[in-house]
């Protein structure tokens, strides 16, 4: 599956927590996606969030967070791996959070990425046949996380990524959510990543061509870096 690479510019403005700081599964999978210098890096820190939610899980089954974070790990590890068998308990857990809180914008986000992704790398009618992906389940989870989270500045970034690629034509759309991204609340480190993924994009949409903002985008998604 591509994911495409990111400039090492790029790379380095981007300030996430390291492997010695991360205390969560959240932080873990930042780096992982954003900051791992190569794919066996990635690999062992996505195991380190899988390991680190399993273990939130067992002493409350029903933290909606770590399971979030463990669907968004096995998807990484499947992504990486090309394992059907992780992408389809991904799904599951994701599925899961978002029957149990369907307000929930990351979690309506995470669905949406687990079959846009899916469509993107695939196309429609693969995905649909290998993974049961389907793009109109995911735009629909896309648009309910915007509806639900369009003050957060993680939220209209990816969702501006996502847009790109579906239809390179739709640059107008894509710029206003990338632009609406940079001046949205960043309380958190994710928040800021995605400004800072936003602003990179814009500098690809202000020049006007969908297709090199398409391929902008693809580098600007978790691994975007790696050839997988």
């Amino acid at each position: 599956m591509r994911h495409g690479g990111i400039g090492a510019g790029l790379l380095a403005t981007v300030a996430i927590i390291s492997p010695a700081q991360a205390q969560n599964a959240r932080d873990i999978l930042m780096d992982a996606a954003y900051a791992s210098p190569d794919k066996a890096t990635a690999q062992a820190r996505i195991g380190r969030a899988i390991a680190m939610a399993d273990a939130a899980l067992k002493r409350n089954p029903r933290d909606q967070e770590a399971r979030l974070q463990r669907g968004l790990a096995i998807s990484y590890r499947g992504k990486l791996s090309r394992t059907r068998a992780d992408l389809l308990t991904a799904r599951r857990d994701l599925e899961a959070v978002v029957a149990a809180d369907p307000r929930n914008p990351e979690a309506q986000l995470a669905l949406a990425g687990w079959h846009l992704g899916a469509v993107i790398e695939l196309g429609p009618m693969m995905a649909r046949t290998v993974l049961g992906a389907r793009k109109a389940t995911g735009i629909q989870a896309l648009d309910r996380s915007l509806a639900l989270g369009s003050d957060r500045a993680c939220i209209a970034a990816m969702v501006s990524l996502f847009r790109i690629q579906l239809d390179p034509s739709d640059i107008a759309g894509a710029r206003r959510l990338a632009e609406a991204a940079t001046r949205a609340d960043a309380g958190t480190s994710f928040d800021r990543l995605m400004q800072k993924q936003a602003s990179a994009l814009l500098v690809s949409l202000r020049k006007g061509n969908g297709k090199a903002s398409a391929a902008t985008a693809e580098r600007l998604m978790p691994f975007g870096r790696f050839d997988t």
